[in-house]
Parts: C-alpha cells; sequence; structure tokens
C-alpha cells in the first residue's frame, strides 16, 4: 500500500529567506514577505515541512556547521512562534571545489542529486507522487524530478533564472506563498 504522507520540499535561501549569498549568520538572516503564511497553508493542508539547502559555504571554509545549525535553531524558533513546526532540515555541506578536505567531495545529496529528498522520503516515508518541491533554482527542480516528488515549482524570489529554463518546472509563481495557495486549492 501506498504512503498518503506528502510533504512540502522547500529550499532555503531565496524561498524562505532573502537571498544574499552564503547567509549563516543570525543579523543576515531575513524571511521573505509571506512566508509564514505560506508555511502555515502547507502545514495545515496536511503536508510535512522539509527544508532543503545546499551549504557550500561549509566545503568552501566560509563558515562550519555550527553556524548553519544555530541558524537553523533560530529560524524553527521563528516558525514554532507562530505554531509552525518544521519536521526536519536537510543540508548538504559539500562542494567538489571546496578548500575544506573531508566536504571537498562529489556527493549524491548536492541538489541537483537527490540525497537530501530521498533520505526524508526513507525517514518519513512519503509518497513523493503527492509531495512538492519548492526551489529557486533548476538544480532545485532536477533534484526533485530525480527523486519522483509529483509536482516542481520554481519560485522568482530568489536567484534570476533563464527563460528557457523555466519548462522544466510544472509551475512557475512569484514566491513560496503563491505556491501555497496554489497546492491549497488543489488539496
Amino acid at each position: 500500500m501506498a504512503s498518503s504522507v506528502r510533504a512540502a520540499f522547500i529550499d532555503r535561501d531565496g524561498v524562505i529567506n532573502e537571498e544574499r549569498n552564503y547567509v549563516y549568520k543570525i543579523q543576515d538572516f531575513v524571511l521573505l514577505p509571506g512566508v509564514l503564511e505560506a508555511l502555515k497553508i502547507f502545514q495545515d493542508t496536511g503536508f510535512l515541512l522539509i527544508v532543503v539547502t545546499n551549504q557550500a559555504g561549509i566545503a568552501r571554509g566560509y563558515y562550519d556547521s555550527k553556524a548553519v545549525e544555530e541558524l537553523h535553531f533560530y529560524m524553527r524558533s521563528l516558525f514554532s512562534d507562530s505554531g509552525i513546526m518544521i519536521d526536519k532540515i536537510y543540508y548538504c555541506p559539500h562542494h567538489r571545489e571546496g578548500i575544506v578536505k573531508k566536504y571537498a567531495i562529489d556527493c549524491n545529496c548536492r541538489k541537483p542529486a537527490p540525497g537530501m529528498l530521498i533520505q526524508a522520503v526513507n525517514e518519513f516515508n512519503i509518497n513523493t507522487a503527492q509531495s512538492v518541491l519548492i526551489g529557486d533554482k533548476i538544480s532545485d527542480i532536477q533534484a526533485g524530478r530525480r527523486a519522483g516528488v509529483g509536482c516542481n515549482v520554481l519560485v522568482e524570489s530568489g536567484h534570476p533564472f533563464e527563460t528557457s529554463t523555466r519548462f522544466l518546472a510544472d509551475y512557475v509563481v512569484a514566491d513560496l506563498l503563491a505556491a501555497a495557495q496554489l497546492f491549497s486549492m488543489r488539496s
């Protein structure tokens, strides 16, 4: 029997918070407008909230995993204060061009690879066909497709992307709130 558990796989930088290149300090973490409302919509319509984020700054030596964990603790507390529970945050510290040797590798978790999503699917018994991925880069969409995610949404609130790549996404919307509203109508 197929699982009925569905997830909203959500990229972090450019989707949840302002894209500022290598956000790891709490003072640089600025929520995008409508994010709390969007997360609440997903949560209230029965989606697990799973954050999947590449954090190449660790491999590049800009910051360490402790800084990422502290930022994620802060982010979760912001959400918790609004009644939102993030079910899990996965991050990839790898980049093959990194300077920190143990992270300077090719891996199966750095998007566009689907490793973080597959790990979540296995941990939570998620039905990928009933799930959604929201990201601001084509690599997010590619990871969702490779993991078998049923709907992959590209948002315009983060990194600019070439118009020619828009066709890779199932939907292109302004931001996370627009994505949540789209799915609340479909639920």
